[in-house]
């Protein structure tokens, strides 16, 4: 009964909260209900146990009862990667696989160091000594950009296909990059010994990201094929549902990665009907669910980041910080994705148009929460905490409120155009 209260008490407080964006902010959707809470949770702090005591009280008791880590990472964010992996169509992410790939590898891996030494550097200055091993379990949660926030707030920036399909694919792949990376530097900060041999992580790169890839695209076959002998919407969406839920403990128990799992499942159960045509109604049906459940889960997801606010203590001795944050995360993100792009212009050229927008369509979201609140208590475990939540805020609101004037649809057509003349003389 305590999980169907919480459910319950968050479905109407982000239906409440989509219903006044609607109406009066006009905000998307998400960004809206996030900003609400977030001056709600503002309020609370401010004048909750004067004002509004038994609400302040109910609702830090709410989120301090809710392991938002468990919840994200364990349950919701397999749901809405699967739904966006169903949408992205295969022969798109064919043609960006080489970027999607450096970008998604290396490049977390280029933003982790470039985010480290940034802070380790620079926080003294505001006189805080972070120990260098924990500026590096900072860089390796801030750096992969969240699937989440950045395929809900794609739809709305109208770029062209491309550049959406780079942007989307980094942000479903780099996941098991970044949990690789985040755990080996984790465990070294917390004292375990690990090694650091390329052999060790490799393997347990290969099993953590490998694995989850192919469990999904098995699951995926096998879901597909028992599909193709049932042409109904009702089992259609079971089926699915079975792939999410059953393909999520199986994942857990074989300790590979849960979210790449979905990622394939979903790609791969998306794009099987190329020679299996579903009947139009059984199709609509299973792509509106999906959608209304990656909506749904989406407002909830937006709802959480915004009351995370209560869980901080004292955020604002730690909004210098932020803003210092912000400004080293959005440096590394230029240099992970410029340092590539130089590699790879031989074979695929990035304009600076391009370039702008994969800089700033990085987007940061619940998954760097979830990896912060993951660490154990510790003197360091607050401050990276309140930093990855003014890094994520600003993110969202004000990455995700201005791409779509970043992204020049007009302007990238044309630099795309010119860029495959000159490859095609080349060639």
């Amino acid at each position: 009964m305590e999980l169907y209260y919480s459910f319950s008490v968050l479905i109407v407080l982000a239906s409440i909260f989509a219903y006044l964006n609607y109406r009066f902010l006009k905000l998307p959707s998400t960004i809206g209900i996030m900003v609400i809470a977030i001056v709600v949770s503002i309020f609370l702090v401010m004048f909750g146990e004067v004002a509004l005591p038994k609400t302040y009280r109910h609702l830090n008791k709410l989120m301090i009862s809710i392991d938002f880590t468990e919840v994200l990472m364990g349950a919701m964010l397999n749901f809405l990667l699967f739904a966006g992996g169903i949408h992205i169509n295969i022969n798109d992410l064919k043609e960006q696989f080489r970027p999607v790939l450096i970008f998604s590898t290396a490049g977390v891996v280029i933003s982790t160091f470039v985010v480290g030494f940034g802070m380790f550097y620079m926080l003294p200055f505001l006189g805080i000594q972070l120990p260098f091993i924990y500026c590096l379990v900072f860089g390796a949660l801030i750096s992969p950009t969240d699937p989440v926030a950045v395929l809900s707030i794609l739809k709305q920036a109208n770029v062209s296909k491309s550049l959406e399909t780079k942007v989307a694919g980094e942000s479903l792949f780099n996941d098991g990059m970044a949990v690789v990376v985040f755990t080996v530097v984790l465990q070294l900060a917390v004292g375990k010994e690990v090694d650091l041999g390329v052999e060790s992580i490799g393997l347990l790169l290969m099993k953590e990201a490998g694995g989850g890839i192919l469990l999904g695209v098995v699951l995926g076959w096998i879901t597909s094929r028992l599909m193709r002998e049932v042409d109904d919407y009702i089992i259609s969406v079971l089926v699915t549902l079975s792939v999410v839920m059953g393909g999520y403990l199986i994942a857990r128990q074989m300790h590979i990665s849960g979210p790449l799992t979905m990622v394939a499942a979903g790609l791969f159960m998306g794009n099987f009907n190329v020679s299996f045509k579903m009947k139009s109604i059984t199709q609509d049906y299973l792509i509106k669910f999906w959608e209304l459940i990656d909506e749904i889960l989406n407002a909830v997801l937006f709802l959480f980041i915004g009351f995370e606010l209560l869980m901080i203590k004292d955020l604002k001795h730690f909004m210098v910080p932020g803003l210092l944050a912000i400004a080293v995360v959005l440096f590394a993100r230029l240099i992970s994705i410029w340092v590539p792009t130089r590699f790879m212009s031989l074979k695929t050229r990035f304009s600076p148009q391009t370039i702008k927008v994969l800089v700033w369509g990085g987007i940061r979201g619940g998954v760097s929460i979830a990896l912060a609140m993951s660490i154990p208590k510790s003197e360091y475990s607050e401050i990276i905490l309140s930093i990855t939540y003014c890094v994520v805020v600003f993110s969202i609101i004000v990455q995700g409120l201005t791409i779509a004037k970043v992204a020049n649809p007009k302007a990238i057509a044309k630099e795309e155009a010119e860029e495959t003349a000159v490859l095609d003389e080349h060639t």
